[in-house]
């Protein structure tokens, strides 16, 4: 909720905003985990009236997935930069960094990403549970409306026959047809978005230990040859 009150201030004011997101150790084990994102106009127009019920999500057509839009990023260094970098260092020696992304092991990694999924997984847990105590509410309010109007009919019945003037059947003040605040799907839609990006990355290190695997199993296999 911080980073999108404060992206919302900035692209407000910046046209041209965006939110770099940058995995420091991700990149250490020779992956460049950079990332670059926007609000997109929908969400931004929802948040601005923070009305984000069933009816005006399906509305704006709007799910998690369209919260943030991912910009391209491009990293390129220009001739005369590469040139000089060379030429500072010839024989550039190796790095602990260097060393630190031939380590393959992904055990952190996947236990801290599972670690992040399980929490997500209660949070969005908690959210279902309040939907599931507004629906039971809104169905028993429901029940309870229909019994109180089927109760006045019958009386403005027995009324007309007596000739007295009928009660009217619409009551605003009355408890029973107050409306219920249906809860905001801000909060779910957020974790879903988490949710995915957890799993986007497990299954990206999950694909890399295959990747490993069959390289390693090629090159046992060639030298035995």
């Amino acid at each position: 909720m911080e980073l999108i009150e404060t992206f919302l201030n900035y692209q407000e004011n910046i046209k041209r905003c965006v939110c770099i997101i940058y995995d420091p150790l991700r990149s250490g084990q020779g992956v460049l985990a950079l990332k670059a994102l926007k609000l997109s106009e929908g969400f931004m127009e929802l948040y601005r009236t923070q009305n984000f019920t069933g009816e005006k999500l399906r509305e704006k057509n709007l799910s998690w997935k369209n919260i943030f839009e991912e910009i391209p990023v491009k990293v390129s260094n220009s001739a005369l930069v590469s040139s000089l970098m060379n030429e500072l260092e010839p024989e550039t020696p190796a790095t602990q960094c260097d060393f630190d992304r031939l380590v393959l092991s992904t055990n952190p990694f996947m236990e801290q990403n599972l670690e992040f999924l399980i929490e997500c997984m209660d949070d969005l847990s908690m959210e279902q549970q309040k939907f599931q105590y507004y629906y039971r509410n809104l169905s028993r309010q429901q029940a309870q409306q229909q019994a109180w109007l089927q109760k006045r009919r019958t009386e403005n019945a027995a009324r007309r026959v007596s000739g007295e003037e009928p009660l009217p059947e619409e009551e605003p003040n009355n408890a029973v047809f107050k409306t219920l605040l249906e809860p905001s799907r801000l909060d779910s839609y957020l974790i879903n978005n988490q949710i995915s990006n957890y799993c986007g990355q497990v299954n990206g290190l999950l694909d890399r230990v295959s990747v490993n695997c069959i390289s390693w199993m090629r090159s046992t296999k060639s030298r035995a040859m």
